[in-house]
């Protein structure tokens, strides 16, 4: 639908459903099969492509295109989706893909994202909550990112990685492996460096939790445990530590392997 908050020169599909108080910048292009809620704004130059869902107060900044096909030569137009939650930043040069019918099907961003500019995310994506993308980190396809991680810029994820919750990332490091809850990690191919120790002291953990955290790390990676010797020891800190239990779910349905 038209509304005095969509600029002139935007091209807004007949078929697309717009909240009428989201702004369109101008020469913005919305095509078909896209929902757009309360409170979004599109800045100029930006393409939306369908099927796709963007929910409210998302701020997207000019010249990103999102909800294109995916990048899949076994892509053959099926009708995949991009869902996007609320409260996200997604600034300059942002390319987020639908989903793969090989896959989920979806690619899916929660709420409260910060996404700094030219950040791909690929088709099958599933990203949390209260996420950082830094320039130029990029997810490859099926990639799952949990809440709160962050990605230094120019981190390079390979497909079917998993990053844990609270996690960071270096700038420029590649991601071959699966990196836990909590962990620090940087290189390429990247490796554990610690916790992320300042980020859970931001986010109201206790002391006491974050000693923890710590002596869970010294189990995986400092003992010279198996992994399989290491999850029994975390299994033990749980009735103690039950942040722990992210690191125990984490490692139970890991594909790819730990970094290591």
């Amino acid at each position: 639908m038209h509304t005095a908050k969509i600029h002139p020169t935007a091209i807004i599909d007949a078929s697309a459903e717009l909240d009428s108080s989201v702004e369109v910048g101008a020469y913005s292009v919305i095509g078909p099969h896209v929902k757009i809620d309360a409170g979004t704004r599109v800045a100029s130059h930006v393409a939306i492509n369908g099927p796709t869902t963007i929910g409210k107060n998302n701020q997207i900044f000019q010249y990103s295109s999102l909800g294109e096909a995916p990048q899949d030569k076994k892509y053959k137009g099926e009708p995949t989706l991009l869902e996007i939650g609320d409260n996200n930043t997604i600034r300059e040069f942002c390319t987020f893909n639908r989903g793969t019918v090989q896959d989920k099907g979806t690619t899916k961003i929660g709420n409260d994202n910060w996404i700094m500019a030219y950040v791909h995310i690929a088709h099958d994506c599933q990203v949390g909550n209260h996420t950082i993308l830094a320039n130029n980190s990029s997810l490859a396809g099926h990639v799952d990112m949990d809440d709160y991680a962050i990605l230094g810029g120019f981190t390079l994820v390979h497909q079917f990685c998993k990053i844990g919750s609270h996690v960071i990332t270096a700038v420029g490091s590649v991601v071959f492996k699966d990196i836990p809850p909590y962990v620090t990690a940087a290189g390429y191919d990247a490796k554990p460096h610690g916790i992320n120790s300042e980020g859970l002291k931001r986010r109201g953990f206790s002391p006491e939790s974050i000693l923890q955290i710590k002596r869970a790390y010294k189990a995986l990676y400092r003992k010279g445990l198996t992994l399989e010797e290491a999850k029994v020891e975390l299994e033990a800190m749980l009735s103690k530590t039950p942040e722990i239990g992210l690191l125990t779910d984490f490692l139970n349905v890991s594909t790819r392997g730990i970094v290591r």
